[in-house]
């Protein structure tokens, strides 16, 4: 089934404890595109870049079976911009460099063929692009879901509840579902941003793995273990794509499929964390992730019956 996804396609230039990249390709927007590319190769990407975008990255993208026609390439324009340098836990980072260039003024447009799609993922932009795409669908998809984050809560939160009042899943962290709802108990946070709109609700907790909420059901997923992790940026966007990709494929909304989606999203996310930028999710192919899904099962699956407790 159709994926349509918006989110950023930019320049990020990253400093970790490990080293530090030149400007290479980022984007909320890339990162999950691609990481649903393993999953789906029926998806379409709405964004924006500058003329000195790299074509060769654009052709990358049309060869997983991602359509590109949802991209804009304002003439003149110079691709957003990104740099950051993470601290020695490798969970906080500082903002070096922002700069917006033609996302300033991003006034996104979806293609024709994919305005029935029936799976959209917004990506982390601000709230009014995320709900101008939404009011673009000839029909609404059969799940809608979003990505944002405390930026957008400190200076457009009003506009933010306006678009959780139209989607089906949020994808938010650990620290932006407690500023959202002003409760430190993940589970009281659930339930109140719950009642703002969405029906599903995800909270990413890094190396701590996630938790799924959904119709009075809750499901934990872990992280995969890694021997070092190399580059974070991207990780939760690969999260979101791996997690939609999956959905997306299989059709199926029962909080079974969502469970093993958060599965796939966690599997494809410890990869993208191996190497700066895209590097790794551009090397790695299916079967990769499924021996990593598969690990993950086993990491939390158990026999009650074993120990005598039922």
């Amino acid at each position: 089934m159709q994926l349509l996804t918006v989110g950023s396609v930019a320049f990020d230039a990253i400093q970790t404890p490990f080293g530090k990249s030149d400007k290479i390709i980022g984007g909320a927007g890339t990162y999950i595109t691609l990481a649903a590319s393993f999953f789906n190769q029926n998806q379409g990407l709405v964004s924006v870049v500058g003329e000195d975008f790299p074509s060769k990255t654009l052709q990358i993208m049309k060869s997983r079976g991602i359509d590109i026609t949802g991209i804009q390439i304002p003439k003149g324009g110079k691709t957003f911009f990104w740099s950051g340098r993470y601290h020695n836990d490798m969970n906080s980072r500082d903002t070096l460099t922002t700069e917006l260039n033609v996302l300033e003024t991003f006034d996104p447009v979806v293609p024709e063929h994919f305005k029935n799609a029936p799976f959209l993922m917004l990506g982390n932009l601000s709230p009014d692009v995320q709900r101008k795409v939404v009011h673009q669908m000839d029909q609404r998809p059969a799940l809608i879901a979003m990505d944002t984050m405390n930026f957008w809560m400190d200076i457009a939160m009003e506009e933010l509840h306006q678009t959780l009042k139209v989607v089906d899943l949020l994808i938010i962290n650990d620290e932006e579902a407690r500023q959202l709802s002003h409760q430190y108990s993940l589970k009281t946070a659930a339930a109140k941003i719950m009642e703002l709109g969405p029906k599903s609700l995800i909270i990413k907790k890094g190396e701590h793995g996630a938790l799924l909420f959904h119709e009075g059901s809750m499901f934990a997923a872990p992280a995969f273990p890694l021997d070092e992790v190399f580059d974070p940026t991207g990780a939760g966007d690969s999260f979101a794509g791996g997690f939609m990709g999956y959905l997306s494929c299989c059709g199926d909304l029962s909080f079974n499929s969502l469970k093993i989606a958060l599965i796939a999203g966690s599997a494809v996310a410890s990869f993208c964390v191996e190497k700066f930028g895209t590097q790794r999710l551009e090397e790695i192919a299916i079967e990769d992730i499924h021996e990593r899904m598969s690990v993950l099962h086993q990491l939390t699956h158990f026999e009650l019956s074993a120990y005598g407790a039922v």
